[in-house]
């Protein structure tokens, strides 16, 4: 059996910028991984896609993982966005982010130049036999138009450095294959908000989770309570939807806005939420007394 880096929630935090978006605001960044601790959130991802990774550089990634590991403190794991389409890149950005001291590195599939099956096991192999830090294997297809069939993920499973996936393709069915090929080779969180109840019943391990940002109480007890997990999430079903109004994270920036009162800027090609939509995710903040 390997070993587990989280179980529960772990806050897929943003990138907090300047209000003209050109430099990361540090601070901002500190107190928002504070409160996620505070908040019994179970481990911080660092530079995923809601944190906005396709526009940040080397340094900036670089910075914010060494923030996230100092203000951590071990109370609670630290897991760096590295993925990348270039087998030979995502093991420079791993190797990078270890020297920082994170806990664990998210990987992405590889997206537009895509892979076959075959593709995938070499390219986690590859950057697995390259790293100490374990992986977790990140399955959007939905992002990068490639999907890890059940079967591959038992072939990722052999490995000992690939430890876990992050399952965000919708397909139920094929979670319960997966989990039932790989065992206690793979642990599965769940990608999508809205699926965490489920992966919990199907004995995923918690989520890795964008609505964290906004209620990281209750996505730690949704991953984590079981009895409880389906009634939590059906309470809060119509946020876990509002913050998918537009593309990942322009939603929870502009429900962040409304929360902490004050700007959550987005770097182009991202664009601030419409008005229209700002309008439900504003109600639906207000039927939660979030704001």
């Amino acid at each position: 059996m390997k070993r587990t880096i989280f179980t529960g929630s772990a806050a897929a935090m943003v990138t907090p910028f300047s209000e003209d978006g050109k430099t990361v605001d540090y601070a901002l960044f500190e107190r928002l991984c504070e409160q996620q601790i505070r908040c019994g959130t179970d481990a911080l991802v660092i530079a995923g896609t809601t944190g906005e990774s396709p526009v940040l550089s080397a340094e900036e990634k670089r910075a914010l993982f060494s923030a996230a590991v100092k203000i951590a403190k071990n109370r609670i794991p630290v897991i760096a966005g590295t993925g990348a389409n270039d087998t030979e890149a995502a093991v420079r950005k791993s190797n990078d982010a270890e020297k920082e001291g994170v806990n664990a590195l998210l990987v992405v599939t590889p997206y537009y130049n895509k892979c076959t099956q075959e593709g995938l096991i070499e390219h986690y192999y590859y950057i697995a036999d390259r790293v100490s830090a374990p992986i977790i294997v990140y399955n959007v297809p939905s992002r990068t138009g490639v999907n890890i069939l059940p079967d591959t993920y038992a072939a990722l499973g052999e490995h000992k450095n690939i430890v876990a996936v992050k399952e965000a393709n919708g397909d139920i069915s094929a979670l319960a294959q997966t989990n039932r090929l790989c065992g206690d080779k793979l642990d599965i969180y769940s990608g999508n908000d809205d699926q965490t109840a489920a992966f919990t019943a199907l004995g995923g391990k918690g989520v890795i989770s964008v609505a964290a940002n906004i209620i990281p109480e209750q996505m730690h007890k949704m991953a984590s309570e079981r009895e409880n997990s389906a009634e939590i999430q059906l309470h809060y079903n119509d946020l876990l939807k509002a913050l998918f109004l537009e593309v990942n994270p322009i939603p929870v920036k502009a429900a962040m806005e409304m929360i902490h009162k004050r700007p959550f800027p987005l770097r182009l090609p991202l664009t601030p939420i419409s008005a229209k939509n700002k309008e439900k995710l504003q109600n639906v903040l207000l039927e939660h007394h979030l704001i």
